[in-house]
């Protein structure tokens, strides 16, 4: 797998997230595992620029624009402040 991490809960929490794990059929690793990954993808926008990017991207490349074109518009812009 990867590296360790350790975290400190409270007793009783521990007893609880252990047993519901159980129920799941998961061990209680897994299940913080899960947990961590979903906050990550909740919180992290870096891959949904990334596809903003690439979206916006092959729609300017649809219409015939080109990269050239971009950075002409941006020095213009620049020039015009």
């Amino acid at each position: 797998m990867g590296t360790q991490m350790i975290v400190r809960i409270d007793s009783e929490m521990k007893k609880r997230l252990n047993r519901l794990a159980r129920v799941e059929g998961k061990t209680t690793s897994q299940v913080v595992r899960k947990l961590i990954e979903d906050y990550i993808k909740e919180r992290d926008i870096g891959p949904y620029i990334d596809d903003l990017w690439d979206r916006i991207g092959g729609k300017l490349r649809g219409k015939g624009i080109s990269q050239r074109d971009i950075s002409g518009a941006i020095k213009e812009s620049r020039r015009s402040r």
